[in-house]
């Protein structure tokens, strides 16, 4: 499996594709904002022989979804998204509006997803993981065979997702991360919505939101540092 990363609009959030021998791609969080963004994402599609095939939503938050209702328009390619997010496209309006962004278009029809659903597309095949705590209807999107998981923004290197938003639920958060995520394979790349890509092994150990939680025995684990 092959990634390319974008980082895109003012909150440096981080667009991936995904896509296998035959070019068949899928896009995690797709929201170029700008017209030079923009162009840089189609540019590179069409220079790599790209075929988006789907897009997968952690979650619904504004800067996670700015490209999306342009994709789905023009390519009528499905958007799997987890339907109880659906409640915070109201926020979405509202903190797009305060960051001076213009209001984002998000009347497309989802694919909805569940806990443990399997996802294959293009030869990959990606398991959701319901994770609700920074938004009601987050989730990660585990594809197992190739140890990759992508984490929205429920974990980061180093941090936990933001709970102080309408809708979040710290505790749930804490919950979905221990019951969902920090017992997987240490050797999954973790790969977040903002900032620096981790392993699960790393974080087990050294993240200071799970501190109560770390195993010091993971520090001996080489290939779960990142570093």
């Amino acid at each position: 499996m092959n990634i390319k990363r974008f980082t895109f609009n003012p909150l440096g959030e981080q667009t991936r594709v995904f896509w296998n021998e035959a070019h068949s791609a899928v896009v995690a969080d797709p929201s170029f904002c700008t017209r030079v963004e923009r162009e840089e994402f189609y540019n590179w599609l069409k220079d790599n022989d790209i075929t988006l095939k789907a897009i997968l939503l952690t979650h619904a938050h504004f800067d996670h979804i700015m490209g999306v209702q342009e994709l789905h328009d023009q390519m009528g390619i499905p958007v799997y998204m987890n339907p109880v997010d659906t409640s915070v496209y109201i926020m979405t309006d509202m903190y797009s509006g305060k960051a001076g962004l213009p209001v984002i278009r998000h009347d497309w029809e989802i694919t909805p997803v569940a806990d443990g659903q399997i996802i294959s597309i293009g030869g990959m095949n990606w398991e959701v993981l319901e994770t609700p705590g920074h938004t009601p209807g987050s989730v990660c999107y585990l594809e197992r065979a190739e140890g990759v998981l992508l984490s929205g923004d429920t974990l980061f290197a180093g941090a936990i997702g933001r709970t102080d938003f309408a809708g979040s639920d710290y505790d749930k958060e804490i919950v979905s991360i221990m019951e969902k995520l920090i017992w997987l394979d240490a050797g999954i790349r973790v790969l977040p919505g903002h900032g620096a890509d981790t392993t699960i092994g790393y974080e087990r150990a050294n993240n200071p939101f799970l501190e109560p939680f770390n195993e010091r025995e993971e520090l001996d684990f080489r290939e779960s540092d990142p570093q």
